[in-house]
Order: C-alpha cells, then structure tokens, then sequence
C-alpha cells in the first residue's frame, strides 16, 4: 500500500519552531482527513492533530496553542507548524489519513515513516 512521507524534523531547542510536511505520493490528499501521531521515546503513540477534508482541526491537548495542523490542496501536502517546543516533543512524527477525524488511530491508514523531531539545548 502506498505511505505518505514525512519529512522537516531535525534538532530544536526549546522554544523554538518547526514544521513538519506530510506528502502523498501517487494519490490525493485533499479528499481525506490527515491526522498526525508521535511516538515518544518509551511512550505509546499519540494522537496529535487532525484536518478534515472541510478543513476543521482539532488537537490533543498536550499540543494546544502551540502546534497548527494546515492542508495546502495544491501542493496535495499537509503541514504541522510546530512553535514553542518542549522537550516532551522529542518524538517520531507520523502522518496518516481516513475518512474522517473522529475515527480512532487504528483507523488511519498509509502511515509513513515518520520523522524525528528532537528538543534539546
């Protein structure tokens, strides 16, 4: 099956920003909600953001007011703007879709290989 692509992790430092890039090679994104999950060291997945096709958002908490997810149609690619990093951010961030945000993680499919995101000073 197909996986979306991540990519734009790298080393920050605490506060800093980043942004994250899920593409969709040889399919169309717009027609499917986008979620994005991290993987923490030691810690289970977490679901982190999602946009749905309308373009309504949602987040965990953990990331509320500091992340923003956003779709780009013509560029068939969603983002994660990532501000005011923490160290609990430090995690493998994957993008996956399904048919709509409320469905569960398990639900989400194409999931790619993630990037590392890694919050040090």
């Amino acid at each position: 099956q197909l996986q979306l692509v991540e990519s734009g992790g790298g080393l920050v430092q605490p506060g800093g920003s980043l942004r994250l890039s899920c593409a969709a090679p040889g399919f169309t994104l717009e027609y499917y909600a986008i979620g994005w999950f991290r993987q923490a060291p030691g810690k289970e997945y977490e679901r982190v953001s999602c946009v749905s096709v309308d373009g309504t958002t949602d987040y965990a908490d953990s990331v509320k007011g500091r992340f923003t997810i956003s779709r780009d149609n013509a560029k068939n690619t969603v983002y994660l703007q990532i501000n005011n990093v923490n160290p609990e951010d430090t995690a493998v961030y994957h993008c996956a879709f399904h048919w709509s945000c409320a469905g569960s993680m398990e639900s989400f499919s194409n999931w790619g290989q993630g990037t590392r995101v890694t919050v040090s000073s």
